[in-house]
């Protein structure tokens, strides 16, 4: 397959050297001293699933440059999406699939507008991995799993091709049986867990061994919960309660890309998280005291260090 991929950070980065690995044709879009490193020594991915190091990679800052793509796989950060969506429109031809594993529940609905909806696929990626040095990308952990599909839950060829992809590039990856749910589902997840390890500045083993901190995270989570069922997404009654469960699986050491961010003085995408979900909670009429705090707690650091 023709895939780019725009915006070759940690989760980009990762995901595009596993399918160039296996054989496709793949570009990069980076920018700054991480494209120069990948220019002039390739591009590199520590992981417990195996290291890899791709000496002869296609890497640009600038989409225009390349041929269409079968896929765009979107990773920039959030508030990078109009102008990342601007820039590859060069590459969407008909039947081009535009699939954004970024965080948040709007970033559909902005390609959707750009790009035109019909190229544009849902997709949720779930991985803890960073830029570790210019050039080379850490994977932390094992869970590094990729879900997509059409927003009508068809199985289109299209689909099914870049399922065919990652299966052959030993991904863990799947066609969602209904993508908004999935799509849902990981954003009352990653909500609760960015509030969390970046408001009390901690990663996620010392949250859930406090009683106190640990029942503030179930509470954020009922918060995202009741506003996603009060929308019309079919999360289940307690679901809180089940990623709960989930969170006593995960390595005390994990931590959420924001609390980097912040630990960084870098930007944060609260207010496509947090701060997503007080303003879908006032239109759906549901509270969100908890999240609005987070929101609030961290208002000073969303541009980054004060």
């Amino acid at each position: 397959m023709r895939i780019v991929i725009m915006g070759a950070g940690g989760l980009g980065g990762y995901f595009g050297a596993r399918l160039a690995a296996a054989g496709n044709d793949v570009a990069f879009v980076a920018r700054g001293a991480h494209l120069a490193a990948i220019r002039q020594d390739g591009l590199r991915v520590e992981s417990a699933h195996g290291n890899l190091h791709l000496r002869d990679v296609a890497a640009t800052d600038d989409p225009a440059t390349l041929a269409p793509a079968d896929v765009v796989i979107f990773a920039v950060k959030l508030w990078d999406t109009e102008t990342a969506a601007e820039a590859v429109k060069p590459l969407v031809r008909p039947g081009t699939a535009v699939v954004s594993f970024q965080n948040g529940v709007s970033k559909d609905e902005v390609l959707a507008r750009i790009l035109g909806r019909e190229a544009v696929i849902g997709g949720v990626g779930q991985i803890g991995v960073v830029i570790a040095s210019p050039g080379v990308i850490r994977h932390t952990g094992t869970m590094a799993k990729l879900t997509f599909g059409e927003f009508d839950n068809t199985r289109t060829p299209r689909v099914e091709a870049l399922l065919d992809a990652c299966t052959a590039a030993r991904i863990d990856a799947e066609i969602a049986r209904d993508i908004n749910l999935a799509i849902w589902q990981k954003f009352a997840f990653l909500v609760p867990m960015s509030a969390c390890t970046a408001s009390m500045r901690s990663t996620i083993g010392p949250i859930r061994a406090n009683p106190q901190t640990r029942g503030f995270l179930l509470d954020i989570t009922r918060e995202v919960v009741a506003v996603g069922r009060a929308l019309g997404i079919g999360l289940e009654e307690d679901f809180a309660e089940q990623r709960m469960a989930f969170v006593e699986t995960l390595p005390p050491q994990m931590t959420a890309s924001m609390q980097g961010d912040l630990a960084r003085g870098n930007r944060l995408e609260l207010p496509w998280l947090s701060g997503a979900v007080v303003e879908l909670g006032r239109r759906a009429g549901i509270p969100t005291p908890l999240n609005r705090a987070v929101a609030d707690i961290l208002a000073l650091y969303v541009n980054g260090a004060p």
